[in-house]
């Protein structure tokens, strides 16, 4: 066998989403994120994969699942430069970055204990204050959280 011929890291896929450059150390909040750990879809999950880029990254790939845009979106809070992979027939169809919402409902939980959304039955909401630094403010009490301290509901 020749030394030229290159390796996949990860195994192609005929149909479905490819979640790619996912920082390593927050690639299991983005599969909780998404639910993936629940789908019966085959699902290939690599993680501290050689990146030129980033150095390493993760990757993942559900077969036969095409996420709503809002959905893949989310990811943008934990992993700003992900970027996703519509796989039909072996052929990338569609590649495009994760957008950053302007408000964040529901997904993070607010770190002040004292804060309204940790004491009732409802749901939490954030505001963008920094695209660059991915940073929220809590709409409630105003608590501002960076991306890296997020804790995923």
């Amino acid at each position: 066998m020749s030394n030229d011929k290159k390796e996949l890291a990860v195994a192609a896929l005929r149909n479905g989403t490819v979640i790619d450059h996912i920082p390593s150390n927050v690639l299991f909040k983005v599969v909780k994120l998404l639910g993936i750990e629940q789908m019966p879809s085959h699902v290939t999950i690599g993680n501290n994969l050689d990146s030129k880029r980033m150095g390493s990254k993760g990757i993942i790939k559900v077969a036969d699942v095409f996420f709503p845009e809002a959905i893949l979106n989310r990811i943008a809070i934990i992993a700003p430069g992900a970027k996703i992979n519509i796989i039909r027939d072996f052929e990338v169809v569609e590649k495009r970055p994760v957008e950053l919402a302007d408000t964040i409902v529901g997904i993070i939980r607010c770190g002040n204990p004292k804060c309204i959304t940790n004491n009732e039955p409802m749901r939490t909401r954030f505001e963008v204050t920094d695209r660059e630094d991915v940073t929220v403010r809590c709409h409630y009490c105003g608590k501002a959280v960076k991306s890296s301290d997020a804790q995923i509901i």
